[in-house]
């Protein structure tokens, strides 16, 4: 950010009482360390965890899948995960034209949901190579798991909106890929033998292969820019939790840089570098995902809505919310309740 204003966003009123959440109350030495949750007990704000919050994402189902040779499976609307067990496999999202294969051991997450095709790339390559398909050894069928999860609100999140269309852990070991070879088997024996609550398994195995396949992905050295990228910086995290923990609060970024020990052009910088859009981007992202969870689950008005994730005035917060949804705040409302 060459040049960014003083303040973060529209200067923040109060915000109301009815909804202002107590904080814990200690004495440190540098006021900014209090607002971001760098002393006492709170350490960080889960940031994943609220993603997962805030969309209602939850495991839903496990399907095996051993199809014939050729073969074109669409998937659309649902959160993905593939476990490719055998033979090798071409995956192809909706309007890009780039095609991941992936084979045996390769773990497969499409986390918002996007539209794509699974098809066998081993057939393809026999093809192309000319090889005798009654070989064993020159063709494997292919064999995969696949499972969904259920995505209750793809809107109310810029979090889950800047994930990447598929993240691929490639088989070969690893602690991340142990544990998820544990879930796997986990899910099978669901699959295999089900019994009394084995639906509720199945949903909670899922849930956890979703958070350990983000967390592999985010501590990777090829992560790109991104808001889980940057909280699993020991630096900019700290900042992202300040905002997340207190959207209304007046930021600056020189009061986030002071609070991170960096100087204001090295914490702009690096904040652009690790979450991939300036502090006052994100920060504007995440006080409006706020207002939708107020606007879905509370009869405030827009006014005090406004208020409550800190914004001066109600046309600011209005002019802000259209241009971020396509359509002011009280019509957004009328339009997710029917009415």
């Amino acid at each position: 950010m060459t040049a960014p204003p003083t303040n973060l966003a529209d200067r923040p009123a109060a915000p109301a009482d009815s909804l202002h959440v107590p904080r814990a109350i200690a004495e440190p030495a540098v006021p900014e360390r209090a607002a971001l949750g760098l002393d006492g007990d709170s350490q960080s704000h889960d940031l994943l965890s609220a993603l997962l919050r805030s969309v209602r994402l939850s495991g839903d189902r496990i399907v095996a899948y051993a199809p014939p040779r050729t073969f074109s499976i669409g998937f659309a609307g649902v959160g993905s995960l593939h476990f490719i067990e055998e033979g090798e496999l071409a995956l192809r999202i909706d309007g890009n034209p780039r095609v991941e294969r992936v084979g045996r051991g390769d773990v497969v997450l499409l986390p918002r949901g996007d539209r794509h095709y699974v098809s066998d790339a081993g057939r393809a390559a026999l093809a192309t190579t000319g090889s005798d398909s009654a070989d064993g050894d020159a063709f494997r069928p292919a064999r995969w798991l696949c499972g969904t999860f259920t995505i209750g609100d793809p809107q109310a999140s810029h979090l889950l909106g800047s994930l990447p269309a598929v993240i691929v852990l490639r088989g070969g070991g690893g602690p991340a890929l142990e544990g998820l070879e544990v879930a796997r088997r986990m899910l099978l024996i669901e699959m295999e033998s089900p019994s009394q609550g084995s639906a509720v398994m199945v949903a909670r195995i899922l849930d956890l292969i979703f958070i350990q396949i983000l967390r592999a992905w985010a501590a990777g050295s090829d992560a790109e820019p991104n808001w889980l990228a940057g909280a699993s910086d020991p630096q900019i995290g700290a900042a992202l939790s300040a905002i997340h923990r207190n959207p209304d609060h007046d930021w600056t970024v020189e009061e986030l840089a002071r609070a991170c020990n960096l100087s204001r052009s090295a914490f702009a910088a690096r904040f652009l570098a690790r979450v991939g859009k300036p502090p006052a981007t994100y920060l504007a992202h995440v006080r409006l995902d706020a207002a939708t969870d107020l606007l879905r689950d509370t009869s405030l008005s827009v006014a005090l809505v406004a208020k409550n994730v800190g914004y001066t005035s109600e046309a600011a917060f209005s002019r802000a919310f259209k241009n971020r949804y396509g359509t002011p705040p009280a019509h957004w409302r009328r339009d997710l309740r029917g009415h």
